[in-house]
């Protein structure tokens, strides 16, 4: 304020010289012309100059009581505007106490659940104002306090000049709940879109009676609008087995926290006996207009699909969240698809410069012995054609081994590097079991070329493949091999798979189905046969797999020293640093299952850095959900999963809390 005043007397003065300056100059050039007029000029400029004098010095009197009145009267009206603030403001030192409070705060805040919030509230804000640095800051928050939602402004105020200046915080409490709920209200308002697709709709119709049909449908479409109702969503039948679900989004918490129980209600509608039926849902909240959040769901629903079925994903904060999977995939009987694929990929071959197959890293006999296949499928169209192989595990080392000192292949493996330099816009690249874009052998293959193939059967996860030219992704396959047995019978030319070539393929098979006891049905055995017609030695597949005495007692260590969590399910540890580390871990995990009362079986162990876990099952317990949550994934009955930055013993714990969770889940 002082600062102020002595400006407006600086001005006044600066104009009064500048006057008398101008006289002065008049003065001199009038004397110039008449000297007679230099005395009287003189004494009338001293006159002039008193009388200026006397007028600034009773001017600058009157302006400086007008201002200190004005300047009074503006510190009064700040003050009675501080006291009386609309809004609640406190001041609080640089210790965290508060040592002024308006007399708004006082009523608004009286209550003892209001003040033991807005405790917690200045016990976070005193942190701020300790490590404040003297700079200019401010700090703005929001908080709930009792019923009510507030923006807290803070801004930091100079409190005493010295040699340590010290700082106090004045905060203002600026009611916000108005726009919360308006905002929250529009949110809640926002549409979710939803697909129900029933998994099982055609082989169900194909089993039951045509009397039975329109009782069981009638039923499957009343227990669907039953559950939309209570979300009050409308819901739209667009095929003879989908539904679009329409509702707000204020009900997809209530939707979430049953855990789509319609899942369960759905197979309990009597089939006479025969397969259950089973449904998939797909949600997403996700996009900018009703299209895009359609888009989004049916993404959701291909995941849910190539994962089995029998299952709800929800698309939310760009995350899926996964409900059910906990029954087997249901095999289809129709080769149709098959022979589409392989009419596709034949014509896609035909089309490219050259072909590249890989599989997925630290490669077992069911990842070989399908590249095997395409590579004989591609051969035959007289394509130039290549594996990649840059990392043998342990299992396959013999076999690779065994197919390099063949001629034909010791030029077909390649490594990574090699892979690169051979792979251009027209190379078509085909991956095998695996859709994982992270677990393939060479990741970056991916990106220099846009014809990618995908075969494989695992149920998919969030990593995959993303737009591929062609995909033949079946989860009820037994295993890779089988799908690429079809796509080989319905090749328009006649294929002469090598020994070594049926051998591999054979032993995908066998060794993905535990010698044809998990995931077999009836196309399992068919492609079984196919192979058994090309020459196929069975006894000498065997003796690949045979274990020496060494390995077979340190299974029989690791089954010994298992414990049981949760009645039935074996868990067991294996320390040891060999390269086959992971090979005796799966041979254990199979071991305990076959032990009386084990319905699932978890061995752990070490491969390099990392932490390999087997999970085995025979169909109560879903394995894959389970290691899927410690980024692994697989198959109900069959999964692993890789854990780094952790050692065996917290691995296991880790591992024992997600089974937990897994058995809440259920409940």
């Amino acid at each position: 304020m002082p600062n102020k005043k002595t400006k407006v007397i600086d001005n006044l003065l600066s104009r009064t010289k500048i006057y008398l300056i101008i006289i002065a100059i008049l003065l001199v050039v009038i004397c110039i012309y008449d000297q007679k007029l230099i005395l009287p000029g003189i004494a009338l400029y001293l006159i002039i100059i008193f009388y200026s004098y006397q007028v600034n010095k009773k001017r600058k009197a009157e302006i400086s009581d007008h201002i200190h009145e004005l300047m009074g009267d503006v510190d009064s009206a700040a003050k009675n505007t501080l006291i009386n603030s609309p809004f609640p403001l406190v001041i609080m030192e640089t210790d965290g106490n508060i040592i002024w409070r308006s007399s708004k705060f006082v009523d608004e805040f009286a209550s003892a659940e209001i003040n033991t919030s807005l405790d917690e509230i200045t016990r976070e804000v005193k942190q701020e104002i300790i490590n404040f640095n003297g700079k200019k800051q401010s700090i703005m928050k929001q908080v709930k306090i009792g019923k009510k939602t507030y923006k807290v402004l803070g801004e930091y105020v100079k409190s005493k000049k010295g040699k340590n200046d010290e700082y106090m915080m004045t905060l203002y409490f600026i009611d916000n709940t108005e726009n919360i709920e308006l905002y929250t209200k529009y949110i809640n308002s926002q549409t979710c879109i939803g697909i129900i697709v029933i998994d099982n709709y055609e082989e169900i119709m194909q089993r039951i009676t045509a009397e039975e049909r329109p009782q069981i449908i009638a039923s499957l479409e009343k227990t669907i609008y039953n559950w939309a109702a209570l979300a009050n969503g409308l819901i739209i039948k667009t095929e003879r087995d989908t539904f679009v679900y329409v509702f707000e989004k204020r009900y997809l918490e209530q939707i979430e926290s049953t855990k789509f129980t319609i899942l369960d209600t759905i197979k309990e509608i009597n089939t006479d006996g025969k397969q259950q039926l089973t449904v998939s849902i797909a949600i997403s909240e996700e996009g900018e207009n009703n299209y895009e959040k359609y888009k989004s769901a049916t993404a959701a629903l291909d995941i849910a699909l190539g994962r089995g079925g029998d299952q709800a994903v929800i698309r939310e904060n760009g995350k899926y969240v996964f409900f059910g999977g906990r029954t087997q995939e249901v095999e289809k009987r129709t080769k149709v698809k098959a022979r589409t694929i392989a009419g596709a990929l034949e014509e896609l071959i035909n089309e490219a410069s050259n072909v590249i197959i890989m599989g997925h890293q630290n490669g077992d006999i069911d990842s070989m012995g399908s590249s095997l296949g395409i590579y004989r499928f591609a051969k035959t169209l007289g394509k130039e054609v290549n594996i990649v192989n840059d990392n043998t595990s342990e299992a396959l080392r013999n076999f690779v081994d065994a197919l390099k000192e063949q001629e034909e292949y010791s030029e077909a493996l390649i490594d990574k590097q090699t892979a690169i330099s051979k792979t251009g816009k027209d190379t078509v690249l085909v991956v095998c079991d695996t859709h994982k874009k992270t677990y393939v052998e060479a990741p970056e293959l991916l990106e220099l070329t846009q014809k990618i193939v995908v075969i494989d059967h695992h149920r998919k996860s969030t990593e995959f493949i993303e737009n591929p030219t062609l995909i033949f992704h079946e989860v009820y396959a037994s295993s890779a091999a089988e799908l690429v047995i079809e796509i080989l019978q319905y090749s328009s030319k006649e294929i002469k798979l090598t020994e070594i070539e049926t051998e591999a393929l054979y032993g995908g098979i066998m060794v993905d189905t535990k010698n044809f006891t998990f995931k077999t049905g009836v196309r399992t055995f068919e492609a079984a046969a196919y192979l058994r017609k090309c020459g196929v030695d069975i006894i000498k597949i065997k003796k690949w797999f045979q274990s020496d005495l060494n390995s077979y007692n340190v299974i029989s260590d690791i089954v010994r020293n298992a414990e049981i969590v949760n009645d039935s399910i074996g868990i067991s540890v294996y320390d040891g640093h060999e390269k086959a580390a992971n090979l005796i871990c799966a041979k254990a995990a199979d071991e305990l299952l076959t032990i009386n009362n084990i319905t699932a079986s978890f061995v752990l162990g070490y491969q390099g850095e990392k932490v390999c876990i087997s999970g085995r099952s025979i169909g109560d317990i879903n394995v894959q959900i389970i290691l899927e949550k410690m980024g692994g994934g697989g198959h109900i009955t069959l999964a692993g999963a890789q854990v780094e930055g952790m050692t065996l013993e917290e691995a296991r714990q880790e591992l024992i809390i997600r089974i937990n969770e897994y058995f809440t889940e259920m409940m």
